[in-house]
């Protein structure tokens, strides 16, 4: 499926391009993805040159998941210091945070194709391999009570929709109730708050410290606002990012 686009960027870019196979899931559950691309980044630092590439010029890269893949991967890379840095990451309309799923464009997109609203949760339950979810479930966590009230403490700095800027929320958006978190559900998610599942969630020590960003975001998207809460997070830690939002985008439109 991404032959061909790896090979257009190759060539109108004039670079060489690495294509991870990583493992998938289910039947490799998290993070066995996380670890196979890490592993492969490190690898490629450490042998850059053998392939006639500066280690000082390499880009990671990646869509949807892909996306989550290359954040986290960024994040791990932060404090090594037995590693060339990357020159930059790219991340097209990334998956980077579970602590709000009706945030305006969750609620905007959430019948829009590819990615609908519900499937996106059950990814990634089954990516956790979350072998029992029922529509219970999923309601709970659309309804936030998945997040304990100190994890809302703490995110609330990071994840809210008040950092979305208002010409997002002109297309139906209605501020969500708040609702008490379950103990129960609190355990199904626990996992969900891992910064390599949800790298939006990293602490401020290792954002302050990424290597420059492109983000690619779609209107018609889920994720969309993911997109922009990362951009702004990175952008107050300094770090320059370039955005790119396509105003008829959706999903999967690479």
């Amino acid at each position: 499926a991404y032959e061909r686009t790896c090979r257009y960027f190759c060539r109108t870019t004039n670079s060489v391009v690495v294509c991870v196979g990583y493992r998938l899931a289910p039947e490799h559950p998290f993070p066995a993805q996380f670890e196979d691309c890490l592993t492969a980044a490190i690898h490629f630092l450490r042998t850059a040159q053998d392939h006639g590439v500066n280690p000082s010029r390499v880009v990671i890269c990646g869509d949807s998941s892909g996306g989550t893949l290359t954040a986290a991967v960024a994040q791990a890379l932060v404090n090594r210091r037995d590693l060339p840095k990357l020159r930059a990451q790219i991340l097209i309309y990334p998956f980077l945070q579970c602590v709000d799923l009706n945030l305006p464009s969750y609620q905007q997109n959430e019948r829009v194709p590819i990615l609908l609203k519900e499937r996106t949760l059950v990814l990634g339950l089954k990516y956790l391999n979350e072998a029992y979810v029922t529509k219970d479930i999923i309601k709970a966590l659309f309804r936030g009570c998945h997040v304990s009230e100190d994890q809302r403490l703490k995110y609330q700095k990071w994840v809210s929709p008040d950092y979305i800027p208002h010409e997002f929320k002109t297309r139906g958006y209605k501020p969500s109730p708040k609702y008490l978190p379950s103990k129960e559900i609190c355990e199904v998610a626990n996992s969900m708050f891992d910064p390599v599942f949800s790298p939006l969630l990293a602490e401020d020590c290792v954002i302050a410290h990424l290597p420059e960003t492109f983000i690619l975001t779609c209107e018609f998207d889920v994720l969309r606002d993911d997109g922009l809460l990362y951009k702004k997070r990175l952008q107050d830690h300094g770090i320059k990012v370039t955005w790119c939002h396509l105003q008829e985008g959706f999903h999967g439109t690479v």
